[in-house]
């Protein structure tokens, strides 16, 4: 080992017994169980519902609580005890208010810091005391502490602990002490959070799941085809940006990039008064409660048309550069004729509906106006310089990828893509083929590129971003093509059916899961893989475990454009020492519905895996790094401690 890189570790560690003490505590850690991961995917805005499923552990919060103190309390006060320390500021607030004498409220103070004390307690069990103590809020470290190691508390320190907290009840502390524990509670039940895919896009709060993952403990992210779109436009690409703008504009979320991002769309909404009229096609569709005035509706209609026509005619010109990406038919404006108002695609002729093409010149159809070139080059600008979208995309790419290996099990949005056969397809990419876990790779490789060079706009990096956003071979889309423009304009409903990579049919095979976890190297015997992207339709019966259990399927619609069509509100999965659970979720109507009738979200719960043996951190990839670290902490022994 570089002995140089041994001399920096001994400012660290700069005697025997500091080195000794570090390998014993690493070592020991090994035989701990494995912290709690929790899974979930394609959020899609939908904040609200996501904050209540990260706060309440996917129900493992409520499981602990019953665990603790089934014999204790009553249904309806574990109910109250759970909202306590899900929303702990607003239910403290309510339960204060019901109160009639200070008395009253003095003892329920001293029931519920103990309850919460033993809640923390019997969450931190499998957790170290430092790892604990960081939980912990930090002016309070000291009081808790005391409490949660009580020693001889029924002789001679039994008033020091009723003081301790009598004192904290006496100096107005109690609210802020029950706040704290409530949310250690949140932290220690969760170890590590995996968000597999499609933050962006249909919900109103995206930013704010952004803002609570930068601020969450441990967390990864990969990256779903919407996501990728949003760092697509932050990277250069006008196209993705066109994107974006359009299916904001069609849920009604404009807020999201003109207040939340700060991104002027004045001179866009310019020239969609200039060019379009109202137009049925084009209304918003309406997922909110939000209410919009007739002229506001056709003030989005009007952009949503403008920013639609400017995207298709992007397209073209990356379809035409890069033959190898196999998408000449979709160059849908050449295959127009515009006088009859017909289409023909692959050989059969559609009419033409709620057509559209003011700016469209019939001789060379993908050719933007001035006006049109000045308002893309304006919103890029916009884009690229909003401090808090850079802040947002910067923490996606640092904490995200298109795939992760993960404690033995593959986390992937989309899909593999595969042929019929269940052969990985193969992409033909500037001369060179790559199938399989090289194709994400190279993927992978062109996104980081494109995004660390935005200046760079028309070259193949930043294509390539708009080809995982639509691309037949993209692991995020995992569709032949992208039928937007036919459903749009075509009445004809076959014309919109978009047909899905073999990947989707083919998971459901056991012995293609495995081929599949081969493939990235991980054990098939003991791996899974975690799949977001396409909502599991449980209300026609289909089951999210497929494949004998190695693969599970956790985009169950918590955006609400799905629900009606899945019949749930979302899957997240529970991964602990003891194997999988599949989680299934009700729709969530709103936080103050779970303050006042203590409503949970929570419906079904199915064993994916059970571990013969329980889990230990020995067998994870945090249990790799500290065997890593173990031996190059022996090296430093050998190399100072014992010549």
């Amino acid at each position: 080992m570089n002995t140089k890189f041994l001399d920096l570790l001994a400012q660290r560690y700069d005697s025997e017994e500091k080195v000794v003490k570090e390998i014993i505590n690493l070592e020991a850690i090994l035989h701990l169980p494995k912290g709690t991961e929790h899974f979930v995917s394609d959020l899609h805005g939908e904040y609200q519902a996501f904050q209540h499923v990260l706060r309440n552990g996917s129900g493992k919060v409520k499981e602990k609580i019953r665990d603790l103190f089934t014999d204790v309390l009553s249904e309806e006060e574990i109910n109250e005890f759970a909202t306590l320390v899900y929303y702990p500021e607003e239910k403290l607030q309510l339960i204060k208010n019901n109160f009639g004498n200070k008395e009253e409220l003095l003892e329920w103070y001293k029931e519920i810091i103990e309850h919460l004390i033993k809640l923390v307690s019997y969450s931190s069990s499998k957790y170290t005391r430092s790892k604990l103590r960081k939980a912990l809020p930090q002016q309070f470290v000291y009081i808790i502490e005391e409490l949660l190691y009580k020693t001889d508390e029924y002789t001679n320190k039994k008033p020091y602990y009723a003081k301790i907290i009598q004192q904290v009840i006496s100096l107005n502390q109690a609210d802020k002490l029950i706040i704290g524990l409530a949310y250690t509670t949140q932290r220690l039940v969760v170890d590590h959070l995996h968000v597999v895919g499609d933050i962006y896009d249909r919900g109103p709060e995206p930013d704010k799941i952004m803002d609570t993952l930068i601020n969450y403990h441990s967390v990864d992210i990969q990256w779903g085809n919407h996501d990728v779109l949003w760092i697509g436009a932050y990277a250069g690409s006008k196209v993705c940006l066109a994107n974006i703008i359009r299916i904001c504009a069609r849920y009604d979320n404009l807020d999201i990039i003109e207040d939340v991002y700060g991104i002027n769309l004045r001179p866009l909404l310019n020239l969609a008064e200039k060019y379009y009229g109202d137009n049925p096609a084009f209304r918003p569709k309406r997922l909110s409660d939000k209410k919009l005035s007739e002229h506001e509706q056709v003030q989005i209609t009007k952009i949503h048309q403008a920013i639609s026509m400017i995207q298709f005619k992007l397209e073209s010109p990356i379809i035409k550069r890069r033959p190898y990406f196999n998408m000449s038919e979709r160059l849908l404006l050449e295959k127009i004729d515009y006088d009859r108002n017909e289409i023909t695609i692959q050989g059969k002729t559609y009419p033409l509906d709620n057509t559209c093409f003011a700016t469209v010149n019939p001789n060379q159809p993908d050719e933007l106006l001035e006006e049109e070139k000045q308002v893309m080059d304006k919103l890029l600008f916009s884009v690229q310089h909003s401090e808090k979208l850079a802040r947002h995309m910067k923490f996606l790419m640092k904490k995200g990828s298109l795939y992760l290996k993960y404690n033995g099990n593959l986390l992937i949005h989309g899909c593999i893509p595969i042929d019929e056969n269940g052969n990985m397809e193969k992409m033909t990419i500037d001369n060179k083929t790559y199938a399989g876990r090289e194709l994400l790779d190279i993927f992978e490789h062109y996104l980081r590129h494109a995004f660390a060079h935005p200046e760079e706009t028309d070259d193949l990096a930043t294509d390539m971003v708009w080809y995982l956003w639509t691309g037949e071979y993209s692991s995020l889309f995992g569709k032949r093509a992208m039928t937007t423009f036919e459903r749009y304009f075509i009445k004809d409903k076959e014309t919109h059916k978009e047909k899905k990579n073999p990947y989707y049919y083919l998971r459901e095979n056991e012995d293609m899961c495995r081929k599949m976890l081969t493939e990235f190297d991980l054990d098939p015997d003991q791996g899974h893989i975690i799949n977001g992207h396409t909502p599991v339709k449980e209300i026609d019966g289909e089951n999210p475990i497929k494949a004998n259990g190695k693969m599970v399927v956790i985009d169950g619609g918590f955006s609400k454009a799905y629900q009606s069509t899945t019949g749930i509100a979302g899957y997240t999965l529970l991964y602990n020492s003891y194997g999988m659970q599949l989680v299934a979720h009700q729709q969530f109507n709103s936080k103050e519905d779970v303050l006042l009738n203590g409503m949970d979200v929570l419906s079904v719960k199915r064993l994916v895996d059970k571990e013969l043996e329980r889990k230990k951190v020995l067998e994870t990839n945090i249990g790799e790094e500290i065997l890593q670290e173990i031996t190059i902490l022996k090296s430093l022994m050998e190399y100072r401690y014992m010549k």
